[in-house]
């Protein structure tokens, strides 16, 4: 029994679904629209401004997508009424960022500049040299460029330089001095 699955969904008031042919769902909001085709496995009726997803059979499979596609729905939703964001931030001396356009650079102690284009669906703002907002409607959009911008440069334990998202906690060591005593 799929507990995410069973939950069911509330509509926010300015936000409009349609569920075309061949479970195609449509999310608009006031921050813009989202269009997913979910698999045909799964029954999503609409009753009294609350959404409810359905299994065919009790297979592995359908079970598996059962909570997939509640979660997936969900996302959607908020995603147009409320938008996603995530905060890096950059921690090291003379470690910063810069954003042109639609051209993000990235000085983060290589020889070189890193430089990332900004996909569509996605805004990204610099407040100041040390801070990256990453923002959009789509999650998995916002996550992924948010992780790739990361990668660049991971906090290292020994100093904590690199690239953080801001609520994250990165695990310290003591470094060679620790074992002189």
């Amino acid at each position: 029994m799929s507990r995410i699955g069973n939950k069911t969904i509330t509509i926010p008031s300015g936000v409009e679904l349609n569920i075309a042919e061949g479970n195609e769902v449509t999310v608009k909001g006031p921050k813009g629209t989202l269009s997913r085709k979910f698999s045909d496995l799964m029954e999503i009726s609409v009753e009294d401004g609350t959404i409810t997803v359905k299994r065919a059979n009790e297979d592995k499979h359908t079970k598996q997508l059962h909570g997939t596609t509640r979660a997936l729905l969900n996302n959607m939703i908020q995603g147009v009424f409320n938008g996603y964001k995530k905060q890096l931030k950059i921690v090291g001396i003379g470690y910063r960022a810069a954003l042109s356009g639609k051209q993000l650079t990235l000085n983060v102690g290589f020889s070189h500049p890193v430089e990332f284009t900004v996909p569509e669906d996605v805004t990204v703002e610099v407040p100041d040299a040390t801070t990256i907002n990453v923002s959009g409607i789509d999650k998995q959009k916002v996550g992924q460029f948010a992780a790739v911008v990361r990668a660049v440069k991971k906090p290292e334990p020994y100093g904590g330089k690199g690239i953080r998202y801001v609520d994250e906690k990165v695990r310290r060591k003591e470094g060679k001095t620790a074992a002189k005593k």
